[in-house]
């Protein structure tokens, strides 16, 4: 068999080479919100970039980035179960991302025309069982559900879906699909695996393992997911940390790092990178200013302000969309009476240093 043919034969249907993988920050390499530091959510949010994690109960799982991985990957996002728990029927546990519609479109989802698409990921578990593994429509009105034999060593799963003729699948700047790995949600989420189903974000099967319930030190670990066109897995698309770092700063991107969580007071740095300068202590006043965000936003962001304590409300926006609908740039007024402390002793000229959060999720 010819190169070609062997190419050919290894994608599939697939025909491109590159940006194939529809999922963000994969290999789980990004992670700005935590870094490498384990956090007990008390309620759903993001854990590494573009992953979040939906829970109706507090602190029953730890989710941590870590360096524990599968060959050719540096990275790993490691849940572990903090406190046993049974979940009620009610109860919902999984960890999730949701894709922009605008990435999705040519897969023509939701008509006559759906293209088949493949999943596949690296996982490990130190408890073997049926994991439950979903794909869903934007609005969860559609979705494909399958139970996956996880192992206690890495190995690599795929799951392939060509059925999505109907369902609401976004093609603009809002939820277009979700991929969503279940940690032991409740006999609510349950439906038949291996058949396209409409039930609002079902996510496993009667007979699926429930992760939340194994004992405390329990772990659940994944990386390499990749989402793509076509019948079969391809080998997973590594790209820079610079490309994957841009395409996370879509949705979240953080102006300084204090190797602490956003809003922890903190030793000045000396260097926090946007400061007011030249306003007279002994009047009121106010200086205006305008900066460019890192990466162009997927809509209108959420921005919170710290001051170099970690102090919230020193800072007033008076342009938190951006600069028209392109969402590029923010606009700050800062106040005499808003800055934080004293400038220098007889001094009439202060510098005022701050650092941002900036949200666009889905």
């Amino acid at each position: 068999m010819s190169k070609a043919a062997e190419l050919a034969a290894l994608i599939g249907s697939q025909s491109a080479l590159s940006n194939r993988n529809l999922v963000i920050n994969g290999a789980m390499t990004i992670s700005q919100r935590n870094g490498t530091t384990a956090v007990t959510p008390t309620g759903s949010g993001y854990i590494v970039d573009r992953w979040t994690a939906s829970l109706s109960q507090s602190s029953k799982l730890t989710f941590q980035q870590v360096t524990d991985a599968p060959v050719g990957f540096a990275n790993s996002l490691k849940v572990t179960v903090a406190s046993q728990f049974t979940p009620a029927a009610g109860d919902f546990f999984n960890i999730a991302q949701v894709i922009e519609g605008n990435n999705i479109s040519h897969l023509e989802l939701g008509s006559a025309n759906a293209k088949t698409i493949t999943l596949s990921f690296y996982a490990k578990v130190s408890v073997a069982g049926n994991y439950g593994v979903t794909l869903w429509s934007g609005n969860g009105d559609r979705h494909y559900i399958t139970n996956v034999a996880l192992t206690t060593s890495w190995a690599e799963y795929s799951i392939t879906a060509s059925g999505f003729s109907s369902g609401t699948f976004n093609t603009d700047n809002t939820q277009g699909m979700r991929v969503a790995f279940d940690l032991g949600s409740g006999s609510d989420f349950n439906n038949t695996a291996g058949t396209f189903g409409t039930g609002s974000y079902d996510i496993n099967t009667s007979s699926s393992t429930l992760f939340v319930s194994q004992s405390a030190g329990a772990t659940f670990q994944i990386t390499g997911v990749q989402l793509e066109v076509g019948e079969q897995a391809t080998p997973f698309e590594h790209r820079s940390f610079g490309d994957e770092l841009q395409r996370c700063m879509r949705y979240y991107e953080k102006g300084y790092d204090y190797d602490t969580a956003p809003g922890t007071t903190a030793a000045y740095p000396g260097n926090l990178p946007f400061t007011v300068r030249g306003m007279d202590e002994e009047t009121s006043g106010q200086r205006y200013m305008v900066f460019n965000l890192k990466a162009e936003k997927r809509g209108s962001p959420t921005n919170t302000y710290y001051d170099e304590q970690g102090n919230t409300g020193k800072v007033t926006t008076y342009d938190s969309g951006g600069t028209g609908t392109h969402n590029v740039s923010i606009g700050l007024v800062v106040t005499q009476s808003s800055k934080y402390g004293a400038g220098p002793g007889n001094s009439a000229i202060w510098g005022y240093g701050f650092f941002y959060e900036c949200d666009a999720e889905l």
